[in-house]
Parts: C-alpha cells; structure tokens; sequence
C-alpha cells in the first residue's frame, strides 16, 4: 500500500492532480487506485512508499542540460546547467548551431546570467539574443569530457499565424462539412476530394472565405466499417477512401480500369452506393479498392519504369514519408491481407501474434515479400495528398483569404498504424475522455492512448511536431479538438470506466509555443475547440497563443441570468456557429428532434430528467426568439411564443444572420441547415444505437447551388458580414 502523503507528493512532481473542479462547480477527488495506475504507466515503481520515492527521485533528477529548451522571441534566451556549487564555470564552452546553417559559440564563464547554486538552482547562461525561429543544435561541452551535453534550442514567435484580411479585421463565413456527406452525380457512394474541390468553388463564387473539413485522417481501408473520423488509424495520414477516383491522372491511362468501371454491373453498384441516403462504406471500400490497384499499376509502367518527373514527385513523397509513411502504408497492406483471410480482424490487437508490432521479424519479413503491396498505398497517400494540396490551391486562386481547415483529432484508436509501431511516444495501458458532467454522469472513455508528456520532453516534441506538419500541410487553418489537451488529459486506466480517471499536466506553454512556431511556417492559422469544462488557467493562455476560440451560439449564456450572450459581445479572436458535428441540427434541435430519438434509443431512462430537458429547451428557444427579435433579425410574421413557433428556413435564416453580425472573425455555417434537415450525424454517447458518420446530405451539389433559397442565404451571409467587418 502507498502512503496517501507520498501518493500526493509523487503525483504533484508527476503533474498528475489528485483532485479536480468537477462541472457541477464542486471540488472532486480522485481515487488513489487511480493515482497508482497512472504512476506506474509513466514508469513509477509503486510497489511500496520507499520504491515509489525511489524512482520520483531518479525521474525528478535535473540532467547537467535539459534536452530540450523552448524559447519565444522577445523574452531572455538563456539556458541552464545543472552543475554543483564547486564546479567551476570555466570548465564548460557552448555553441549553437541554427537550423539555417549560423555557428554561435562562446565560453561560459563569459556569459553566466546568474548563479543559483546556493539556494538549489542552477547557474544561468545567456545565448545570443538574435538567435531566428527555428530549431537549433546546442553544445555544451566540458574540459576532459568526451561528449558534449546536447539539447534541441526552439525559438519561436509569441503567438500563431494569422491571414492578412484577419489582421485587417475582415469577418469570414464559410461551410463546416463532413466531406462524406457530399453527394454528387460523380462520386462513388460518399463525398470526396473531388467534390471537396466543386463545393470550394462554389462557396467561393458566393463570398465565402473557407470550407471547414472534418478530420481526413487515415482510417481502417481494410475495416471500413470503423468510420469515426475522431478514431483514426493514424493523424499523421490521409483517409484513402477519399480518394477521387475517377480523377487520378492513371485513370485516364488505364484502359483495363476503365473497362472495368464501363461495365453494366459496376454502373449499377456504383448508381446504387450514390442513391443510399447512408454511406456504405464497406461498398464504397469495395468498388474504390478494386480500382484503384490498377491504377498503381498503370503508374508503375508508365511513370516508375520510365523514371519519369511524376515518378520523381512519388519518390520524393516516400523520402519525406519516411518511417511513418512506411509504418502506415505496411500496416493497411498487411491489414488488408489478414482481412480477406478472416473478416473478423478489425485492428491489429487480433492479428496473429507475430504481426502485433511493427518491429516484429515476421512484419519485417512481410515487407520484404510484399514490397508491391506496400508501395501500393504509398503510392495511394500521396494520391490523396496531391487531391488535398489541389483542393487548396482552388481556393487560393479563387481569393478565398483561408481556403480549407482541417480538424486535428484528440489521439488515435488503439487499434491502428500508430499504436501498431509506437516506440514510446503512446501510453498504451491509458485511454483519455472526460470526468462525469451533467450530460454523462459516467463521463466518456474515448478509447485513444495519450501522448507521454516525459518522452515528448526527453525527445525534443518531435511526435508532436511531425503531427503539427502533417495536418498543417495544404490548408489555411487548423481546428484543434479538445484543444484544453495541451493543458491537460484526462487519463483513465485501460478497463476502467471514465469515473476512475485523473487529470494528466502537459507542458502547455512548450506545446503552444512550437503551435505558433509550425503556424507561421505553414501559414496556417489555429481554432482551438475549447467547449466543455474549461478551466480558467488555459483561457489567458491560448488567446495570448492567437488561437481562435470556438463559440457556439446555443452555449454562450450569462452566467447571471442564462440569457444568450450577443454574438457582438463574442472574441474577435473566435470562430463562432450555431451548430456542430456532435449536435443536432438546427431544425432538430428546435424541435427536440435529439430529445425524441434520445428517448427511443434508451439514452434517456429516467423519464423525470428527460421532461427536465424538455422544459429547459423550451426555455432555451424563448431566450434564442426574445434575443434575436431584441437584435432586430426576426421576420415580420414571425410569432414570439416558442412554444407555437416551428423552425423555418426563415427563423433558420434569422439566426444564422443574428450570429454572422457578430464580432467572431470566422463565422461556420452547417449546409444540413440550408438544406433544412433534422437527422444529426453523430449522436454522442452511442456506438450501436445510431449508424453515426454516416448520414449524408438530402441533395447533390450540383442541385444544391442552384436552390434560390441556398443562394438568398449566402448572399445575405456575406453582405451581413461585410457590414460586421466594418464595425
């Protein structure tokens, strides 16, 4: 057993909080079963009070360098060495080597800043002052030691990226979508980069300055069925299935794939997938994978054999890839090869043994055999990488001051490419979700291993800044979820539910800072969903980063009176919308459509607490009606009873031009909600009880842009905007 003094005394030099403001408002505690856990997954030894003090001890042991050192331009650069009173300053040297190819270097002695060796500290010492953003080499060597002490130097600028119009306070609108819920007369059964690119230009010829995406993170080729876009295989790559087919240079070459998709039987497989009201997305898997191999195939003759330029531009891809790329295209290929022999292999976790780890020799044997297979999708990543960039450079040389964003998921499952070859980035016995809240009194286990704060340090952030660049690549913005994780996680021990979890510190100020540093380099500005339980320590924080806020209308209440909150009173620095993927839409949720089916899907057992909800949505579309009719936005004819008041496109209308006369820089708009439809796409909190990430559109885009009504909205949304901007 361990002593609950040393459990606490370990847990603060751990980060890990032994109690939490819980979302009632009320101080809650944390089992210290849950401590334990936690501890021992960073590597603690928790046997007994004396071998857990042991190994704080050795892990709380400051290195002579810490192996990574940030530093945010107009502060002091200085660096500190971990030496004892009696060594001498003059022992020790430094040089630094840019990332741009500069040499600083100088003696020690010559440059302590200060010398905090009496009181425990350590003795300080300046670095060159001009030193650029980037990542830097430092040396610190010592007369007679061989080896020098090494640490990573990041400078970087003191807040994210922003697009000139941002800065010169234009007000932007666009579209947040699901990409799969495009349907269009060309598609093969859900929305891909090839409509991404039609709705791009669409949006821009009406004013709008972005399409928001959700995250197009790879996923399972082999398990198509696993569709959660917030559950990937890996954040590092592309979902393939995206893939526009049909547009892939190799297809117009192939005479064999389009012979194949000419046929009568592939028409009508392919008829059928586009009319379904739900993605098949086991069958669009299906037509898509029995295409595109021949594809590779065609490049493999006509490109690789010739060494030709597009032959180059591939290679180049697989260079840049590296590792993960490799990690990635042999997880899906040997995936897909198990899966045919057994339909029941979701996920690594039940692949044969000696397939379980990337390391393993029979994996590495497989890719030796299966060389043509791998590169396969390799080939397939950098298809879907060419179709991403091409999307944003329509929306760039169609004036759009943003073009696309894209979403960064919270982690990755735990069956995929990246738990599969992790080498310690992952906690792997952890998963991350919630504390319980109003909505969940159990709270949520999401089923994604955390990134371990101690190795991110130990390794200069690399897995951080490789996730940073892979999803900053080809689009204008980056919309962080959860954005409150580079604060803190809540970590919950594998098994468990989410009551037994703790919250988990990480080294935000480093994380934000190399989010700025990865901005600026990319040109990409940051939206941080900061919704839920958001402690006030982090607020301060990411507006000071230049991170764009999130606000969604129906959430921002007066803690006073629960009044809605005017959209004018909103950061500037935000994005804000009416709706969300995890919502339902506008028209269901004004007719308690979420309520209804809540019910019928026994999410709501307790008939007590579901007429409480009822009341309070009630409450909540008088309060919505009282303002938008004080701010001068709702329609003659329009009634002021919420409870007689049905949602219409032109009560839709109203509040969508009530918040985009708002101060939030960005406003997102829901095409459901120009469609006028109820069904939502995601209910959280189920898995079976609802077919989530699936529900697509009520019309094709090529109909869509040629409703009036569609067209009167986008209209009235920029010119209020435009009006907003000038303010």
């Amino acid at each position: 057993m361990i002593s609950n003094t040393v459990l606490k005394q370990v847990a603060s030099l751990a980060h890990i909080a032994d109690s939490y403001i819980s979302a009632w408002g009320t101080p809650a505690e944390v089992e210290p079963e849950s401590i334990v856990r936690l501890l021992s997954s960073l590597g603690y030894d928790t046997s007994s009070d004396e071998a857990l003090l042991a190994s704080c001890s050795k892990k709380s042991q400051k290195e002579v360098l810490a192996p990574v050192l940030v530093l945010k331009e107009n502060q002091a650069f200085e660096f500190s060495l971990n030496i004892g009173q009696s060594i001498r300053a003059s022992e020790f040297k430094w040089s630094i080597q840019t990332e741009q190819g500069e040499h600083f270097s100088g003696e020690v002695s010559a440059n302590v800043v200060r010398d905090e060796r009496t009181t425990g500290g350590a003795l300080v010492v300046a670095l060159p002052s001009e030193l650029p953003w980037g990542y830097h080499q430092l040396s610190v060597e010592r007369k007679r030691r061989k080896a020098p002490y090494q640490a990573r130097v990041i400078v970087t600028p003191q807040a994210c990226f922003k697009q000139a119009a941002m800065d010169q306070g234009k007000k932007m609108w666009g579209p947040s979508i699901q990409l799969y819920t495009l349907k269009s007369s060309h598609n093969w059964g859900m929305g891909d980069f090839g409509d991404l690119k039609q709705l791009v230009a669409e949006i821009a010829s009406r004013g709008g300055d972005f399409v928001g995406l959700n995250p197009i993170h790879s996923l399972f080729p082999a398990n198509p069925e696993a569709a959660s876009p917030y559950s990937p295989s890996s954040r590092r790559w592309l979902n393939i299935l995206y893939i526009d087919v049909s547009s892939v240079p190799e297809f117009a070459l192939s005479s064999q794939a389009q012979q194949v998709v000419g046929s009568g039987e592939f028409q009508q497989r392919l008829q059928h997938v586009r009319d379904t009201h739900w993605v098949n997305y086991s069958e669009v898997a299906a037509l898509k994978m029995s295409i595109l191999p021949l594809l590779f195939a065609e490049f493999k003759a006509r490109h690789i054999e010739a060494n030709s330029e597009r032959a180059r531009q591939f290679l180049e891809f697989v260079e840049l890839g590296g590792d993960s790329l490799l990690h990635q295209a042999a997880f899906d290929a040997l995936h897909a090869e198990l899966h045919l022999q057994d339909q029941s292999i979701w996920g690594w976790p039940v692949f044969p043994e000696k397939y379980q780890r990337f390391s393993n020799k029979a994996v590495q044997e497989y890719i030796e055999q299966h060389r043509d297979q791998v590169h396969l999708y390799m080939y397939l990543q950098w298809v879907a990488d060419c179709q991403v960039k091409e999307a944003q450079q329509l929306a760039e040389s169609k004036g759009m001051s943003v073009g696309l964003y894209r979403d960064l998921a919270v982690g990755v499952a735990d069956s995929g490419a990246e738990t599969w070859a992790d080498s310690g980035n992952l906690v792997q016995d952890m998963s991350i979700g919630a504390p319980p809240d109003v909505l969940g009194p159990l709270g949520q286990n999401w089923g994604l291993p955390p990134l371990n704060p101690q190795t991110l340090q130990a390794t200069g952030f690399q897995a951080y800044i490789d996730l940073l660049r892979a999803n900053m690549k080809h689009c204008g913005s980056l919309r962080i979820d959860h954005v409150l994780g580079l604060l803190r996680l809540w970590w919950i021990p594998k098994g468990e539910n989410a009551t037994k979890g703790a919250y988990l510190y990480y080294p935000v100020e480093e994380m934000l800072a190399i989010l700025a540093l990865e901005s600026h380099r990319h040109q990409c500005s940051v939206i941080g969903e900061d919704l839920g339980t958001v402690p006030d320590e982090i607020v301060d924080k990411l507006r000071e980063a230049g991170v764009h806020s999130y606000k969604v209308f129906f959430f921002e209440t007066s803690k006073e009176d629960g009044g809605y909150l005017s959209p004018a009173h909103y950061a500037g620095q935000s994005m804000s919308a009416l709706c969300t993927h995890d919502m339902p839409t506008l028209r269901g949720f004004w007719h308690c459509d979420d309520l209804k089916m809540g019910k019928e899907l026994g999410l709501y057992p307790d008939e007590e607490q579901l007429q409480g909800l009822f009341d309070d949505r009630l409450k909540s579309k008088q309060g919505i009606l009282d303002s938008v009719a004080w701010h001068g936005y709702l329609p003659e004819g329009i009634g002021r009873d919420a409870s007689l008041v049905p949602m219409d496109k032109h009560l839709a209308e109203a509040l969508q031009l009530h918040v985009a006369a708002g101060s939030s820089t960005l406003l997102s708009v829901q095409l459901e909600d120009w469609l006028e439809m109820d069904q939502p796409v995601n209910i959280p909190g189920t898995v079976n009880e609802y077919p989530n990430w699936r529900r697509k559109l009520s019309m094709d885009l090529e109909h869509i842009f040629g409703l009036d009504a569609v067209n009167h909205i986008a209209d009235k949304l920029s010119q209020v905007r435009s009006k907003a901007s000038s303010c």
